[in-house]
């Protein structure tokens, strides 16, 4: 087993962790996440056909508008919504969905930053855990050989 630890910034939420999807692309949510399923639908990105819903979501940063925050908004109050984010710098959708939910449902939804060159290093399907203070520990099975 590999693990490699990275200190981020944590921009809401409180920690949390699980299976890591990673894309390098940025990611639309209007017309791109399904809130009723929590499947990536848009066509066009790397991560289309894949249920975030539970998992930690890395993509750099989103493409779109604030519709992100209503669409993040409607798929926490659904269960839908990825268990974290990660992206590569401060994203005020997130962050405003994350507080929102907070208010509304009292489910706030983890935020955390990396810089550039640690993002870069992030491996699909590898297990995470964000803590408290933004620090994020990845564990993966190395490959035999």
């Amino acid at each position: 087993m590999a693990v490699i630890t990275f200190q981020g910034t944590l921009i809401a939420g409180s920690g949390g962790g699980g299976e890591l999807l990673v894309s390098n692309e940025p990611l639309s949510f209007w017309g791109g996440y399904d809130h009723g399923s929590g499947e990536i639908i848009d066509r066009r990105h790397p991560l289309s056909g894949t249920c975030a819903a539970g998992k930690v979501l890395a993509v750099p940063f989103t493409r779109g508008s604030s519709t992100t925050t209503a669409v993040l908004l409607e798929a926490i109050r659904n269960g839908t919504a990825p268990a974290a984010l990660i992206t590569t710098g401060v994203d005020s959708f997130f962050a405003l969905a994350s507080i929102v939910a907070d208010e509304m449902y009292g489910t706030p939804l983890t935020v955390l930053a990396l810089a550039p060159e640690d993002f870069a290093r992030l491996r699909g399907g590898a297990q995470v855990r964000i803590g408290e203070d933004g620090r994020l520990e990845m564990r993966w099975e190395e490959e035999a050989g």
